[in-house]
């Protein structure tokens, strides 16, 4: 350890004139010389431009600007081997400058040092001809042409050279060309993994450096680590790591075994001879940073296979990364947490990281260190996904807070694990409370807003996985998250667009959000998506559903149907059939408008306004005593002024409290639809015979009530001579107010019917087997009360005639 290469040019012989002393005054001269006949003149100029050229960078720039290179260069092949010894040197010394070396490039020079790297040429043409090749292989188009030109062979020959120097040139070409994946390949064809071994056994460390250098690059390719494990290289690897004099190559040999670590075949190798428990337990003690850090990111590679996460988990390799994650070096930190990552995907690997490291994890999501934090977030998503107990971990070790705060960090990564995190803790009722109780859909709304399509695409998946409780939804309306939400749905990406509606129908699950995602264009972007085959996905219509089921009004009109789940509340209102995309006014807005000659709207409403504070007082003040007076009063307070009620429907009041009363005590849901039919059909005009249908003169009826309202939205309970959907709509209304459960279904012209499943009688008379139920229609017209099986002549019929 410690020798460097040293070695004197050989002496001239006594019997010759002594070497030119050359200042820079006389430098031109002597270049002159280069043109002389004479081979001694020849040699003793190229020597004292040699020490000329030694002394500096700004000699060999002298050199080059008196023409000195060219006929150097020519005389690099002379006939004479001191002359070529001597030109060799001076051209080899003077490439370490850029100029020159460009210059050397347009001479095309690499054939004729590669010649002088043959077996007859003296040991010092050889380093000085290799060296020369050291600085011309750091560019790619004369590591090309060193290939082409056979340079590898006698490189690598040389590597057994008895000179240090030679050796040491050559290793260091070789790792320069090796960095060109066609280099890599023929290096191992030429079999230099032998002497590269062999060099890792020199007296010199810079020699014993570039050997594992290109060790480490050659070991890329698969089938150089295969050869390397057939000369036993590994065991060569390891004594340098047992070593502690050798502590600076430590890490290049690591690089190495790194390498080698990535096959099953060699992993098993190593384990099996002691090696994979000797390098964890030199890894946890090395005073090395760069080692820690390398071997952390061997273990991250070599986690990649199954088989060798298996190996590694049966060496406790997660205490060892646990350990790493404690020290002080940033770049140790983030290494640890990458191949905690890896090696989760072994169920056994994360259950122990889990128990051990969690907590460790969660104290670097508030490094300052940015890439810390996306490393131990994004291993914390490792960790939490499918793995309840570690999700609880997390939140045991205090996580939530500090993984909330990542959601505003500048660096995409970090926000991205962190909103992954979240959503694998959401998962737990107790989790999801208390990460909403931090404000996380606050928090959310900055990476909802985010280019970046990961954590846009993360993001909204948080959403969906929180915004299932009803103040989560609240908040995130509050805090402006709609918005940026819905935006979402428009992306290009379909995983975004995928999450984005994903979220909507799990936020769509209250009126005031449904309502607010309406406005802000929810409802077009879906059904755009919809009908686009290539946009789809698989909660684009769940998405669309769940807006609309708080949105009936817009969905019967829309969609032409309602479920059993479709609960008709106060304030619905029949517009009649729209096209997608149409979207209704409101029932104030309808209710504004001047009486004109379309359908009327027909109107559910039996709730009595509820008038609160000052108002209401004076508004029962008057009931008493003067009405006259209070009107004005009422007008000037400013909350009532503000508020628009629907008109009360006192008939559909009275038809609720009765069917209340006389239909839902029956005992059979079927009695119960059955006398319900009959109810409707007797309030709305009785049974029509079927031939004289087109007598029954309802659209008169319906118009004299818009002309006596002077209005166009007509209240259900005013229709004295309903057809079909009039029937149909009040049947709907009454039922789901007593319970019993039907759908609506708007057909074409005037028609619609009311669906109901009941469960028929056992046809073979045995006591206790259960039928499923079957789906009826529910005559209102004809012959009300009848029930027509779905899919019958007379269901049929009923639904177009």
């Amino acid at each position: 350890m410690g020798k460097k290469i040293k070695k004197e040019v050989e002496p001239p012989p006594k019997d010759v004139f002594d070497p030119l002393s050359v200042e820079s005054k006389k430098a031109a001269t002597v270049v002159l010389m280069l043109s002389s006949p004479e081979e001694e003149v020849l040699s003793k100029a190229c020597e004292a431009i040699y020490k000329f050229a030694s002394k500096g960078e700004e000699n060999k720039l002298t050199l080059l600007d008196l023409g000195a290179l060219e006929p150097l260069f020519k005389l690099v092949t002379h006939e004479d081997p001191i002359v070529r010894r001597n030109a060799t040197m001076v051209v080899g010394v003077m490439a370490s400058h850029n100029d020159v070396k460009k210059s050397l490039r347009q001479l095309d020079v690499t054939s004729a040092f590669i010649a002088r790297l043959a077996p007859e040429e003296d040991v010092v043409t050889h380093e000085f001809a290799s060296l020369c090749l050291v600085h011309m292989a750091a560019e790619y188009n004369s590591k090309v042409q060193i290939f082409e030109q056979g340079g590898l062979e006698p490189l690598i020959s040389l590597l057994g050279s008895p000179d240090p120097d030679v050796k040491k040139n050559c290793v260091e070409c070789i790792y320069n060309m090796v960095q060109d994946f066609q280099s890599r390949a023929a290096v191992r064809e030429l079999n230099v993994i032998p002497p590269l071994l062999d060099l890792l056994k020199s007296d010199y460390p810079i020699i014993q450096l570039l050997a594992l250098k290109t060790l480490g690059t050659i070991s890329i390719d698969r089938e150089t680590r295969v050869m390397l494990r057939e000369h036993q290289g590994l065991d060569h690897l390891f004594k340098i790591l047992e070593t502690k004099e050798f502590n600076d190559l430590h890490v290049e040999a690591l690089g190495v075994v790194a390498n080698c670590l990535e096959d099953v075949d060699t992993m098993q190798l190593i384990q099996e001879t002691g090696g994979l428990r000797k390098l964890l337990a030199f890894t946890e003690v090395s005073t090395l940073t760069d080692f820690q850090k390398n071997a952390a990111k061997a273990i991250a590679k070599a986690a990649y296979d199954p088989e060798n996460r298996k190996i590694l988990n049966e060496q406790e390799v997660e205490k060892c990364l646990v350990t790493l994650l404690g020290t002080d070096n940033d770049g140790t930190k983030i290494a640890a947490s990458q191949a905690i990552a890896a090696m989760c995907e072994n169920l056994a690997s994360k259950q122990t990281i889990g128990t051990l490291g969690i907590p460790q994890l969660v104290q670097l999501l508030s490094s300052d260190n940015e890439e810390v934090k996306e490393a131990a977030a994004t291993a914390l998503v490792n960790l939490t996904t499918a793995h309840p107990a570690n999700a609880s971990a997390v939140a045991e070790a205090d996580g939530i807070e500090p993984l909330i705060n990542l959601l505003s960090s500048k660096r995409d990564g970090v926000v991205a694990s962190a909103a992954t995190v979240l959503t694998n803790l959401a998962t737990q009722e107790p989790l999801r409370l208390s990460i909403q109780s931090h404000g996380i859909m606050t928090a959310i709304v900055e990476p909802l807003h985010s280019t970046n399509s990961i954590v846009q695409s993360r993001a909204a998946l948080t959403v969906a996985a929180v915004g299932c409780d009803a103040d989560a939804r609240t908040e995130l309306r509050n805090s402006g998250g709609l918005d940026p939400l819905i935006k979402l749905l428009y992306s290009k990406h379909d995983e975004v667009r995928r999450n984005a509606c994903w979220a909507v129908m799990v936020c769509a699950a209250d009126d005031p959000t449904a309502a607010a995602m309406t406005r802000l264009g929810a409802l077009d972007i879906l059904e755009e998506i919809n009908l686009s085959i290539g946009r789809k996905n698989n909660f684009s219509d769940a998405a669309l559903d769940s807006i609309l089921d708080h949105n009936l009004p817009q969905k019967y009109s829309q969609m032409g149907f309602l479920t059993s789940s479709n609960i008709i509340t106060d304030g619905f209102y029949d517009f009649g059939q729209v096209k997608p995309g149409v979207k209704l006014l409101s029932l104030e807005e309808l209710s504004a408008q001047q009486l004109n000659d379309r359908r009327a709207i027909i109107l559910v409403n039996s709730k009595t306004p509820e008038l609160k504070g000052k108002g209401k007082k004076e508004e029962e003040k008057p009931k008493e005593e003067e009405p006259e007076p209070v009107m004005p009063k009422i007008v000037e307070e400013v909350p009532l002024k503000a508020l628009w009620y629907p008109p009360v429907d006192s008939i559909l009041v009275d038809y609720i409290t009765e069917v209340s009363k006389t239909i839902l005590p029956l005992p059979t849901t079927k009695e119960q639809v059955v006398a319900l039919a009959q109810f409707v059909a007797e309030k709305m005009g009785g049974p029509i015979e079927t031939d004289k249908l087109h007598e029954f003169s309802w659209e008169l009826h319906i118009s004299e009530i818009e002309y006596e309202l002077k209005c166009n939205v007509v209240p259900i309970g005013k229709i004295n001579k309903g057809t079909f959907y009039h029937r149909a709509l009040l049947f709907k209304v009454l039922a789901d107010r007593i319970g019993v459960s039907c759908s609506l279904v708007r057909g074409e012209y005037t028609r619609a019917w009311n669906e109901v499943k009941l469960v028929d009688d056992s046809p073979l008379g045995i006591p206790g087997l259960l039928l499923p139920p079957q789906v009826y229609i529910v005559d209102l017209m004809y012959q009300p009360g009848n029930l027509m099986k779905e899919g019958s002549p007379e269901a049929d019929r009923y639904g177009r005639i």
